[in-house]
């Protein structure tokens, strides 16, 4: 994925930073030097959009239902061991409703 698809960067305008420090493992670093020779630019500018494009993906719609969900589940109480119950029930109920009676009402349709 090039990078310039988050727009242009203006390399002559003065930008706001702060200056910060973190621990990154040898291949994290290896891989961010050969980043910023790759795509010609620094490795701050290769952390901030791929910091950017990680935030782009965490807005996604399909992120966005599943955090709706765990909200959802937290707000009623809804334990692994409540949710993994309910499943074990209705697995429980199809089961004494039997296959041929599930065959027949796809049949219908």
């Amino acid at each position: 994925m090039p990078l310039d698809k988050y727009g242009p960067t203006m390399h002559d305008m003065a930008i706001s930073t702060i200056k910060s420090t973190y621990s990154l493992d040898p291949q994290t670093v290896r891989d961010l030097e050969r980043l910023a020779r790759k795509y010609g630019t620094s490795k701050s500018d290769v952390l901030r959009r791929a910091v950017q494009a990680l935030s782009a993906q965490e807005a996604s719609p399909e992120t966005q239902s599943l955090l709706a969900l765990e909200a959802l589940q937290k707000g009623i109480g809804l334990s692994a061991e409540k949710a993994e119950a309910w499943a074990a029930e209705v697995r429980s109920e199809r089961a004494r409703m039997g296959r041929g009676q599930a065959d027949d009402c796809q049949a219908d349709d």
